[in-house]
């Protein structure tokens, strides 16, 4: 599923892009999220708690004077909840580029979400934002994220060797290498309909 069109009856799940909001139901689904196995690898700090969630959104709401700002973040919203994000960080207004990142629920997983929200983020920083590459890296001992690169458009470029460090369950910092991804603005389109974006 794409997340694009409901179909005819209307029964089917519809997603969107959209901003975040420092809303509670916006925050109680970032922390509902970070509960996850797995998932405290997406933020450099650990998300416990409401204040600790809401932190972590109000650090991707980009200050009203801020004309040219150095993160695009977006929300994975599902029927009316936030069920991922979608993001590109440190952008490089000489070289037009940015690093994406993604990370969707596992209560939503295996419906094409994070490859469609990523096929319209890059699809908009490339229209709207003036970026030409943009690049992602994953454990390689996370296929699951590399299809979801290969399905939004982006090509396998090489291993960085032991670039990652994580902590595992038991606290031990370990390193990983990271397959590295990229997308140009020349690129093809990929074969998916991105997810539609809604701004306020």
């Amino acid at each position: 599923m794409n997340g694009k069109r409901k179909d005819p009856a209307g029964t089917r799940p519809r997603a969107v892009l959209r901003p975040w909001t420092t809303d509670r139901a916006d925050v109680q689904a970032v922390l509902r999220a970070f509960a996850a196995p797995g998932m405290a690898g997406q933020s450099r700090s650990a998300i416990a708690s409401l204040d600790d969630a809401h932190a972590w959104i109000a650090a991707l709401v980009p200050e009203p004077s801020d004309n040219l700002p150095r993160s695009v973040a977006f929300a994975i919203d599902l029927d009316g909840t936030a069920v991922g994000h979608v993001m590109v960080s440190a952008i490089e207004r000489r070289h037009l580029t940015g690093w994406v990142s993604y990370w969707v629920a596992s209560s939503a997983r295996g419906r094409g979400l994070a490859a469609a929200g990523t096929a319209a983020l890059a699809r908009y920083c490339f229209a709207e934002r003036g970026l030409f590459r943009l690049e992602l890296g994953h454990r390689v001992n996370n296929p699951a994220s590399g299809r979801v690169a290969a399905a939004a458009g982006f090509t396998r470029e090489g291993v960085e060797r032991q670039k990652l460090r994580y902590q595992d369950d038991g606290g031990t910092w370990q390193r990983f290498d990271t397959a590295r991804w990229a997308r140009l603005a020349t690129d093809p389109s990929p074969g998916i309909v991105p997810l539609e974006i809604r701004h306020p």
